[in-house]
């Protein structure tokens, strides 16, 4: 084993981020409390101590000029990307991160995001170097989020291993009369060890990935492990205008 693999990995957050959005054009610099969502995100990850390093990788000139702008490190990266996966696997290149660290990656449009689930996220790879990526899992408990394709629901083995993940309500519950089913969602925090996210997206597209529009499907397509994690904290998205006034609502009552 080399001294690169001896030592303990670092962890690293990427925040990918785009302008151009069907349902919320320029949403990562929509103004939160008097400052651009991208901020809110950027500053509660630098205050994880868990993270050596926090960039956002964006191809637009506009984020980065925000970001500069607020002192945040700015990764810029192609604009041909199909995947926020792949801008985070180019821009983990351009900062030229050991293949043996993690790189969590955390959405630019969750600003309530809780400092914990970085840790819970980026834990399993830390304790298994074979381990090559993770994802947080959220018991769901607001009934209108069951069947709403936006939520993607998951369903696990007893080791914690991801079998599948849907836009439909899995698991489907064929007799109503014996119990109801617990239901977890997919919240979008990954951690990926740097060298698998270059395998990653290098993958072809897979199958069910193609019918889902769920990157991750890709990897358990290829028959690789994804841990998942259970965390007490949900986290809110911001993919419209009313998201926004949400997440506006919930800060200014903390």
């Amino acid at each position: 084993m080399d001294s690169a693999q001896n030592r303990q990995a670092q962890v690293v957050a990427i925040i990918p981020a785009r302008y151009h959005s069907n349902r919320f054009e320029g949403k990562p610099l929509a103004k939160i409390l008097g400052k651009p969502m991208i901020q809110h995100v950027y500053e509660r990850a630098r205050a994880v101590p868990l993270l050596s390093r926090v960039a956002v990788a964006t191809d637009d000139q506009r984020i980065a000029d925000c970001v500069n702008a607020f002192g945040g490190e700015v990764v810029m990266t192609r604009s041909d990307h199909v995947s926020g996966t792949d801008r985070l696997a180019e821009a983990a290149t351009i900062m030229k991160i050991d293949e043996h660290d993690v790189v969590v990656n955390i959405q630019g449009d969750q600003p309530l995001f809780d400092a914990e689930v970085v840790a819970q996220v980026a834990g399993p790879l830390l304790e298994d170097p074979a381990l090559p990526m993770s994802t947080l899992i959220y018991r769901i408990v607001r009934p209108e989020e069951i069947n709403d394709p936006n939520h993607v629901k998951t369903v696990f083995d007893r080791q914690g291993r991801a079998l599948y993940f849907s836009r439909a309500s899995i698991p489907f519950q064929r007799n109503p009369g014996e119990g109801t089913p617990t239901y977890y969602k997919h919240l979008g925090f990954y951690a990926y060890r740097k060298g698998f996210l270059l395998t990653f997206v290098g993958l072809p597209e897979g199958e069910w990935e193609r019918f889902e529009k769920l990157e991750q499907l890709r990897a358990l397509e290829y028959g690789y492990t994804i841990k998942v994690v259970m965390t007490e904290h949900d986290s809110v998205e911001v993919d419209t205008p009313g998201d926004l006034e949400r997440v506006v609502e919930l800060m200014q009552q903390r």
